[in-house]
């Protein structure tokens, strides 16, 4: 009976640090009631409406226009493998780092705990991969024009496949009909 209530008591005291740690997510909604996010009822219910048909199909549409287009034109370029192999390589990195962060901001947001260390590193791998590619058509020997076109497929690509995870990430919370049984169970023990 102690363990159990000095169980409840260390589960207390840590959600109440990380609630510190975080802060509460509050957002008004239209009625100017205060949503919190760590609900998942909330978040299902009023702040988080279900992607329509017609944005899933633009991100979609979006993100398959960048990338077939960057990849394109880099099949066409005029440049040696290499500089093929490293733009090509660019925008793996770049895709996976902004879905990575994506993540990292929305677990954030529901209160999902995230170390400082990958929220650190996710930032720090999309900026890189920014930067690299600024850095490579910088220096490339293209016309500005070309320049232009894969800075922007690039950029395309990158809004594109964060607003895809996004809306994979919203649906799933509209798949599940019933919140997991650990989810239930800590909501039980906090009252």
């Amino acid at each position: 009976m102690i363990d159990q209530d000095l169980n409840k008591f260390n589960m207390r005291t840590i959600m109440n640090q990380v609630e510190k740690e975080l802060g509460y997510i509050n957002q008004l909604d239209s009625n100017s009631a205060p949503l919190n996010f760590r609900n998942n009822n909330d978040m299902k219910s009023q702040s988080l409406p279900k992607p329509t048909s017609a944005f899933i199909g633009a991100s979609w549409a979006a993100l398959m226009l960048g990338a077939g287009a960057y990849l394109i034109g880099l099949w066409n370029a005029d440049m040696q493998l290499n500089e093929k192999g490293y733009y090509f390589t660019l925008l793996l990195f770049g895709l996976f780092s902004s879905v990575s962060l994506q993540k990292s901001v929305r677990d954030k947001l529901e209160g999902i705990k995230v170390t400082a260390i990958y929220y650190g590193l996710s930032w720090f791998s999309l900026a890189a991969a920014v930067a690299l590619l600024s850095i490579g058509l910088f220096n490339a020997t293209l016309a500005l024009s070309e320049k232009g076109f894969y800075a922007m497929a690039y950029a395309l690509c990158l809004f594109a496949a964060i607003a895809v995870q996004k809306n994979t990430r919203d649906m799933a919370y509209f798949a599940d009909d019933e919140p997991s049984k650990a989810l239930e169970a800590e909501l039980e023990e906090e009252h």
